[in-house]
């Protein structure tokens, strides 16, 4: 191949653990870049609160700055890459960076979670583009998958292990039998998780994930807020024992699906059997599991976050772009987003299997008052037993429903929680029908 025709310029903006990998891969790399695909890119400026991220970067000293603006206004920089996370000063930088004719790239997934549309709608107007595939699952090119090897399908599913903190936790929880508790403290301890864990454990950045997912997968708005979200800080040991002998693994799922009636979009611990291929994505891992109707079932693993496998999607987004504006082209602009907005379902007007865990005030009195109670909501029960090795006094009883609406399942809930027999609904967790996944697929 011919050597690059022109030098693009990068700028980027947060030199974290992300940012300075992507330095250190550009910079590792460039020659290869050149060689192989005939585009020569130079990180032209790094942006960060400390020129210590950028000299540890290997960034010369005269190409740092602290102040974005400078990335942004630069006319040496074709691309600028946003690294900081958050809604600011990230929506300005975004909306700067556009103004002045520049591509972004991003793995924003906070941001675009819940702006995507407005965003994409200023690139669009720019005549630039807007890449995020960094975003979505990491190190996973999922993003690239839906956007083009994809195409030729309607998505049906999207379902993923979209947060490693959490696929961390509970694979601990599961091999180890140790508590949530116990397991947060040494992810913590391990840098696998956040002095304060919330958007991984309670479910919100797997949330923002699913939203972009689906937005992309779908062709439809779904912003974060549309998706339901429920973390896992309530599943205990005694759950995780009840999965595994009824045949299940319990992951932390972000789930959309393509209706005839519109959207479904959720993230929460489900029940998954234990055969099926995302049970046995283990650890820190993440994986996307995308079912096309003509292509049937696909599923992308790797690492969902980390400087190195994040940074290879961001240079993946950065490569192309690079390759047009090494030629002398402009990449076409942003596409529409969003042609058609389909409704999103709100959870309670879903249907699944649950699994319910009650701490009962006595045994037998709380099994005949559950029946009675979800019998009167039109729930029907699979199977109901005590739990061995409970340490309160009362018991534990473990109760598996048949399909019945979220709806009525939560106005039981409530009333059995009122009940004197029940000392506590401890937890009820989803048994997901992962056969409705792959319905419609067209058969061969």
């Amino acid at each position: 191949m011919s050597g690059a025709k022109r030098t693009i310029g990068i700028g980027i903006i947060g030199l974290g653990t992300v940012g300075g990998g992507v330095v250190r891969l550009v910079l590792s790399h460039r020659d290869e870049y050149r060689a192989a695909y005939g585009i020569d890119l130079d990180v032209v400026r790094g942006c960060s609160r400390s020129s210590a991220q950028a000299e540890a970067t290997g960034l010369a000293p005269e190409r740092f700055t602290a102040d974005w603006r400078e990335i942004v206004s630069d006319p040496a920089v074709d691309i600028v890459v946003e690294l900081i996370g958050g809604e600011h000063p990230a929506t300005e930088i975004f909306e700067a960076a556009f103004a002045a004719g520049k591509h972004v790239v991003t793995a924003n997934k906070a941001l675009l979670g819940r702006h995507m549309e407005r965003l994409a709608g200023i690139a669009e107007a720019a005549g630039v583009q807007l890449k995020c595939e960094a975003a979505a699952g990491g190190g996973i090119p999922v993003v690239n998958a839906l956007e083009h090897a994809l195409t030729g399908n309607r998505i049906l599913t999207i379902a993923g292990i979209l947060n490693g903190t959490t696929n961390y936790i509970l694979s601990r929880m599961e091999r180890e039998g140790a508590g949530f508790e116990e397991v947060l403290a040494d992810a913590q301890r391990l840098g696998y998780a956040e002095a304060d864990p919330t958007a991984d454990v309670d479910g919100f950045d797997a949330a923002s994930k699913t939203a972009l997912l689906a937005s992309i997968g779908f062709h439809t708005r779904v912003t974060t807020d549309d998706v339901f979200q429920e973390g896992i800080r309530r599943i205990s040991t005694d759950d995780i024992a009840a999965a595994r002998e009824l045949g299940y693994t319990i992951k932390l799922l972000g789930i959309a699906r393509d209706t005839e009636a519109g959207i479904e979009a959720r993230v929460h611990p489900a029940m998954i059997p234990a055969t099926h291929q995302l049970a046995a994505v283990s650890d820190a891992m993440n994986a996307v599991y995308v079912v096309g109707d003509a292509v049937g079932e696909t599923m992308f693993y790797g690492a969902g976050a980390g400087s190195f496998p994040t940074a290879s999607a961001v240079v993946g987004d950065i490569l192309s772009l690079a390759e047009p504006l090494a030629r002398g082209e402009q990449p076409l602009p942003e596409p529409t987003p969003y042609r058609a907005v389909r409704p999103v379902f709100p959870i309670d007007v879903l249907e699944n299997s649950f699994f319910l865990r009650i701490t009962a005030n006595e045994e037998a009195g709380a099994l005949v008052r559950a029946v009675e109670i979800l019998a009167r909501h039109d729930i029907g029960i699979t199977s109901a037993r005590s739990l061995p090795g409970a340490e309160d006094e009362g018991g534990t009883i473990a109760i598996v429903t048949k399909r019945a609406p979220e709806r009525a399942l939560a106005a039981a809930v409530e009333e059995l929680s009122g009940d004197e027999a029940v000392r506590e609904v401890a937890n009820v967790i989803r048994i997901e029908d992962v056969d409705a996944w792959t319905q419609e697929v067209e058969e061969n």
